[in-house]
């Protein structure tokens, strides 16, 4: 039985789905579907302009998986083009972004907090003394313990 697949982030819903091109008629028309992780694969790497690495990270998947995506979309996106077919954005094994929400840190040297919209990293020290010492606040950490456990008992 082969693994489940991971999502794949996604941080932008896209507003327009059908792309259609001009003069020819419905009912002649054949689609190309794009799924929503490709289409945002291409939006990070080809309009974002984003490394693979980074752009791979965004979207919680390895390098290797993130190329995949970006060939499998760039190839779908040529076929429409050249041989005028219409391009259709849905479906995929994706999970949306919440890019409003932001997690709360804190500087336990200087007790200055701040906040941090996800997807950003781990800061690497605190912003007002530079101290290196910052943790997730108590408050946006969940609960612990609550996870899986290894070994015995």
């Amino acid at each position: 039985m082969p693994r489940p697949r991971r999502h794949r982030l996604v941080g932008f819903e896209p507003r327009v789905t059908y792309f259609k091109p001009a003069g020819i008629m419905m009912r002649e028309l054949e689609e190309s579907i794009l799924a929503v992780d490709e289409f945002e694969a291409v939006r990070l790497k080809d309009l974002l302009g984003l490394e693979q690495e980074t752009a791979a990270r965004k979207m919680s998947i390895s390098q290797p998986t993130f190329h995949r995506l970006v060939q499998s979309a760039r190839k779908k996106i040529a076929d429409a083009i050249v041989n005028g077919k219409a391009i259709k954005i849905e479906g995929g094994n994706f999970k949306m972004v919440d890019t409003l929400r932001k997690r709360k840190f804190r500087c336990y040297d200087c007790g200055y907090e701040w906040e941090l919209a996800y997807g950003t990293g781990k800061p690497a020290d605190c912003p007002k003394c530079k101290s290196r010492n910052i943790h997730r606040h108590p408050e946006d950490r969940g609960q612990r313990g609550r996870g899986l456990r290894f070994g015995r008992g």
